[in-house]
């Protein structure tokens, strides 16, 4: 099983510049994203096929 949570502490310390969730993994990766206490400062964009790219901002989202 893939370490979200591991993988998200890499971007936020700048270990990796963004993180590519496919479609199959999304909902898994989303639990472990919002169980996070910081989940603003990661902000995903969403492409087709239902790929999301992840990066992580110093600024929280509204």
């Amino acid at each position: 099983m893939t370490d979200y949570n591991e993988q998200l502490e890499q971007l936020k310390q700048g270990e990796i510049s963004s993180l590519t969730i496919e479609k199959e993994d999304f909902l898994d990766f989303r639990k472990v994203l919002i169980a996070r206490e910081d989940f603003k400062h990661f902000r995903g964009a969403a492409y087709h096929h239902g790929l999301t790219i992840y990066t992580y901002t110093e600024e929280p989202s509204k």
